[in-house]
């Protein structure tokens, strides 16, 4: 019986972290966003070691796969499908107010075109980091999750606990060391500006997100990231990092000044009838 009640306290606590996790995070994001607002014209980019930093961690494009609920890993040759291409051309028009100082993803393909559509204007080179590839599910790739929620007790064991796997897939620990070590890497260069871009995958950005909330590993599967979306991270020296944005799906002209509602004179008597055949034709 107190073991239950243990267990419960734990489930519940870790629940509260999260949501007080999402909350801090969307107070951050409307003084950022504020800050950008008031600032819009004079978003400069900097080279300085020692500057603030904000990492823009996007994930790729929607897929196929992602539609059959099929799980890739790191399989090859999974691109994006139409909706994906849309997505990722979406974001970038969203983020042509943000001046990206370097673009990295991961070299799988869905991340990839992604990173190539968001740079599409921009006088970057993508450069690949291995190391922010897809989780490595070894046997479970290529699989959907329904075949395996009905067939495989390991799959569901390792959904359950992510920290622990079976020989041949990752841990989610082990992931998140490695991703971690990536953007610490990259971030020691002194070229790499004010707004490096990384393009990846959702547990990659999920585990990211845990490393710099101070989540447990285990439980960044409770994080939400979408297709195409970014999630924004502050880097300021010595300081603790700040999470601005998890999973954000910005719309194009989200910086833009609101735009005055426009009059709409009403029509007098004598194009009255003018009036109605217009509005019939739009129907």
């Amino acid at each position: 019986m107190r073991n239950n009640i243990h267990i419960l306290i734990t489930v519940v606590g870790s629940w509260f972290h999260v949501l007080w996790i999402y909350w801090v995070v969307h107070v951050r994001f409307l003084r950022w966003r504020w800050g950008l607002w008031l600032r819009r014209t004079s978003i400069v980019e900097s080279t300085h070691s020692r500057m603030k930093r904000t990492l823009l961690i996007i994930r790729h494009g929607q897929t196929t796969w992602n539609v059959e609920h099929r799980l890739p890993g790191q399989v090859s040759g999974v691109e994006l499908n139409d909706t994906g291409k849309q997505q990722a051309t979406r974001l970038a028009e969203a983020l042509t107010v943000i001046p990206i100082s370097a673009l990295i993803s991961s070299p799988l393909e869905r991340a990839r075109d992604t990173a190539a559509i968001v740079g599409k204007g921009r006088d970057l080179e993508i450069q690949f980091e291995p190391d922010l590839m897809d989780t490595d599910i070894g046997p479970w790739a290529g699989q959907t999750i329904e075949e395996l929620n009905k067939n495989d007790p390991a799959w569901k064991a390792y959904v359950k606990d992510p920290t622990v796997a079976p020989e041949g897939v990752e841990t989610f620990p082990q992931v998140q060391k490695r991703v971690v070590a990536a953007i610490e890497r990259w971030c020691a260069q002194d070229s790499l500006g004010a707004y490096p871009a990384f393009v990846a995958h959702a547990d990659v950005i999920k585990l990211l997100i845990a490393h710099y909330t101070g989540l447990e590993a285990g439980r960044a599967g409770t994080l939400m990231i979408d297709n195409a979306s970014v999630s924004l991270v502050e880097l300021d020296g010595e300081n603790p990092p700040h999470v601005l944005a998890i999973g954000w799906s910005p719309h194009p002209g989200w910086l833009h000044p609101p735009k005055l509602p426009i009059a709409v004179p009403t029509p007098t008597n004598q194009n009255e009838e003018e009036a109605q055949k217009a509005g019939e034709q739009k129907t």
